[in-house]
């Protein structure tokens, strides 16, 4: 897996994130109202968060400037297959660790598919991190401003508009209505090309005070005043944030009202867009930001307004954003997986029982056949009477044997055998176990790391936990790792 740490190292699942999750019927996800389970606020340790990101190695940085940044962003993988971002602050911000958690605390309580979520962070001695979910498919400034194979089409930037605007209005009805330094970096693009908000941006800045790092001339006028963040400046950033989407460039917002006051607002519009929408959404738009733009913060419209006015403007809306986007969506199909991922696909448990009995223990050879010359002691033979014992209880489908059986073996230590892993991985599936059926999928990675059955066992036991899109992926990678062998 091209992603992975090479020497990633993977401890048991539980012992490293709880297993509680938040439940969220927030109408995020195009209006659909179905309950989506949300992983808990942890606090990880700075062991964690560092082995997640292959010791914060430069390839797994994503934020902008790199190392130069003040406060950087890496991408990383915990040990329970999840994808994060992690923010690391420089050593003098947040001096003060009770306010850095109070702040995480706060606004980790947010459950939002309008959110890339922060769903942990850590603060040991000087360092002070952030988690949230990962998104990986760039930002908004990446896909206006630098685009290379197509520009953002006029449907997707109307439902960036509005996603972002039901963002904001998500935030404020929790008391959060606070964004600071909002602007195209700030919203990301998900594995299904749906924009995120940053969480990010909803942390009150450190002791610098500095809220806005854009160029003065995009700051909203009562913060040059005053130097305080506003609800009415956090719509100013929005109304900058629609000039961004109609023109496609960061355009000064006094050059575009000049613009628009002049009734020249077409020569605002992105010229890649002619043809491909109709002058009375261009005109309702170039409105609609003007007003966020007014001088007096009293005349802006709140969040909530924002999203009734954009909600009318959408196109397409059938479409998928990845289409809208032209991002490949690779999703694992049964055309092209093995007879064991399709099982894992399709969470068949019985098919997946059948396929590891089948395959018996040839995916241990180099390992088993070490302790050949051990067999003389009473001790390792009875050690190895175990896994014989747990074989007979798996192929019994005794699965509550399995595990006592296969456990007593493991705990001797007489060899680390990656299938007796994948099968008690499949007995705790089998018994309701998910969270263990994971540690022990992991683990067998850890044994065999060019083993696919490892991953798709873990991806059967992401279905079961609920986290269908890491499942999808690490389903994919399995494919990908099984097509590499055998072209070897």
């Amino acid at each position: 897996m091209g992603a992975r740490c090479s020497k990633f190292s993977l401890c048991w699942f539980h012992s490293h994130l709880k297993s509680s999750v938040l439940e969220s019927s927030d109408l995020e996800n195009g209006g659909k109202s179905e309950k989506k389970s949300w992983p808990s606020f942890t606090e990880f340790s700075y062991e964690q968060l560092k082995a997640a990101t292959c010791g914060f190695s430069p390839d797994n940085i994503v934020s902008e400037h790199g190392l130069k940044a003040p406060n950087v962003v890496y991408k990383g993988k915990l040990d329970n297959g999840i994808w994060i971002a992690v923010k690391r602050f420089n050593k003098l911000a947040w001096p003060d660790s009770r306010q850095f958690l109070e702040e995480a605390r706060s606004v980790g309580s947010l459950r939002s598919d309008k959110l890339a979520n922060l769903i942990g962070c850590c603060c040991e001695a000087e360092e002070r991190l952030l988690v949230a979910e990962f998104t990986p498919n760039e930002t908004l400034a990446k896909h206006l401003f630098h685009w290379e194979a197509q520009p953002m089409r006029w449907a997707m930037r109307l439902r960036v508009a509005l996603y972002l605007a039901e963002a904001l209005e998500y935030c404020s009805s929790k008391g959060r209505g606070l964004y600071h330094d909002l602007n195209a970096y700030r919203v990301l693009f998900d594995q299904d090309g749906n924009p995120r908000l940053s969480c990010f941006g909803l942390m009150k800045n450190s002791r610098d005070g500095k809220s806005y790092s854009t160029n003065l001339a995009f700051t909203p006028p009562e913060y040059l005043r005053t130097g305080r963040v506003t609800a009415e400046s956090v719509v100013y950033s929005f109304g900058t944030m629609l000039l961004d989407l109609l023109s496609g460039k960061h355009i000064p917002p006094s050059h575009a009202l000049d613009l628009i006051r002049g009734k020249n607002f077409l020569m605002l519009m992105d010229s890649a867009l002619e043809g491909h929408f109709s002058n009375d959404d261009g005109t309702e738009l170039v409105r609609l930001a003007s007003r966020c733009l007014q001088f007096e913060a009293r005349e802006r419209p709140n969040a909530k307004s924002l999203v009734t006015a954009l909600m009318s403007l959408q196109k397409e809306t059938e479409v998928p954003s990845y289409v809208l986007m032209g991002i490949p969506h690779e999703t694992a199909s049964s055309a092209t997986l093995t007879p064991l991922g399709e099982a894992c696909l399709k969470m068949d448990l019985t098919a997946i029982h059948e396929i590891l009995e089948k395959k018996g223990y040839k995916d241990d050879e180099g390992i088993a056949n070490e302790l050949s010359f051990q067999l003389w002691t009473s001790q390792m033979q009875e050690t190895l009477n175990c896994k014989t014992h747990g074989d007979t209880a798996f192929r019994g489908k005794d699965f509550a044997t399995a595990i006592a059986r296969y456990t007593k073996f493991l705990d001797g230590g007489t060899m680390d055998s990656p299938t007796v892993y994948a099968r008690r991985c499949l007995s705790y599936l089998m018994s309701e176990m998910p969270q263990e059926a994971l540690g022990d999928a992991m683990q067998a990675q850890v044994v065999s790391p060019e083993w696919p059955t490892a991953l798709y066992l873990q991806a059967a036991c992401l279905f079961k936990l609920g986290m269908d899109n890491d499942a999808q992926e690490t389903l994919k990678d399995g494919t990908n790792l099984e097509a590499k062998r055998n072209k070897k």
